[in-house]
């Protein structure tokens, strides 16, 4: 048991100290300029979806991107209508993160922390943050191979086939599967991360890869819904947007797992890489057909939550019609 809770715990504890040093470098590179962007560059769910896309992918998170937004909106700052191209473009920026992760860069790690922490005690500002995101790169491709040391005990003990054959779904154990495992760790990425890493030491099928992923999507919906607790009702309707946005693109995608397990074999030869594709492929897919209808989407969502005026005037005009009706 030790040879399997230990080098996981280390791996996942080293993966996600990277991301906060990746991701606390980026952000003080960037200074409030992220801010600025996503406040003056969301007119339209095009530029948003845009806007989204670009700064994702440069904090690395989708999460910490719906959070700010959730923020933005909580403060007035920006309507929800507004905030649903954000989120389509921040659905396809989380991708770079794991297209970065699928490059063989795993002999690079300690080169990497090394630098970063060289970089990181000289006195300037901009190159001490710069070594904060090499460190923060190099944590992640350390933690990605001390997790991958599991995969050997895993399948001396069968854990992962008796899961499989005993569940005899193998797309709805994955999808479980990775929304469990991703809301409680907080990290989308990890759980791709030891994806690529069971699929390439083949104990886990392509199918059950693709189902994880797609769970993933919806598990890192939680870090949303956190955040909206206390907020206002439209801070509420960007966690809610989030969310069905991910859970009815596993819908669509549930009936195609199986064609997409065989689609990746011809995009790339590496297991890893035909993980990070099924991601980008999921997520470009889904945001893309949404895109048109941004309105109608942001439209339909205020519906399942209304907006607090609304909901109390309908509330108040549903009360003054009963006790007309009363009197008469």
């Amino acid at each position: 048991m030790k040879e399997i809770v230990i080098p996981f715990a280390t791996g996942l504890a080293i993966f996600l100290f990277g991301m906060q040093l990746l991701r606390y470098g980026l952000e003080s590179l960037a200074a409030h300029r992220l801010q600025t962007v996503l406040l003056r560059f969301t007119r339209t769910p095009v530029r948003g979806f845009w806007t989204g896309l670009i700064v994702t992918a440069f904090l690395q998170s989708s999460s910490a991107v719906t959070v700010l937004t959730i923020g933005f909106v909580n403060a007035e700052l920006l309507t929800f209508a507004q905030t649903v191209g954000i989120i389509l473009g921040s659905n396809i920026g989380t991708t770079v993160t794991t297209e970065i992760l699928a490059l063989k860069v795993e002999d690079f790690a300690v080169p990497l922390i090394l630098a970063g922490g060289a970089l990181y005690l000289l006195p300037w500002k901009r190159i001490s943050r710069l070594g904060l995101v090499i460190g923060g790169f190099g944590c992640i491709f350390l933690g990605m191979e001390a997790m991958q040391w599991i995969a050997q005990p895993l399948k001396t003990r069968g854990w992962i086939t008796w899961m499989l054959e005993g569940t005899g779904n193998h797309v709805l154990a994955g999808i479980v599967a990775g929304a469990v495992i991703t809301a409680l760790v907080q990290s989308s990425g990890a759980v791709i991360a030891i994806t690529m890493g069971f699929f390439a030491s083949g104990i886990i099928p392509l199918p059950f890869a693709v189902a994880v992923v797609l769970g993933s999507n919806v598990g890192t919906c939680i870090t949303g819904f956190l955040a909206s607790i206390g907020t206002s009702r439209a801070g509420k309707q960007v966690a809610m947007a989030h969310l069905l946005l991910n859970a009815g693109g596993i819908l669509l995608f549930v009936p195609l797992v199986g064609a997409m397990a065989e689609v990746v074999g011809y995009l790339s030869p590496y297991p890893a890489t035909q993980i990070a594709h099924i991601q980008v492929l999921y997520n470009v897919i889904c945001s893309l057909l949404v895109l048109p209808v941004a309105g109608v989407f942001a439209n339909f969502v205020t519906r399942i939550l209304p907006d607090e005026t609304l909901s109390w005037s309908w509330k108040n005009q549903s009360f003054s019609k009963s006790r007309s009706l009363s009197r008469r």
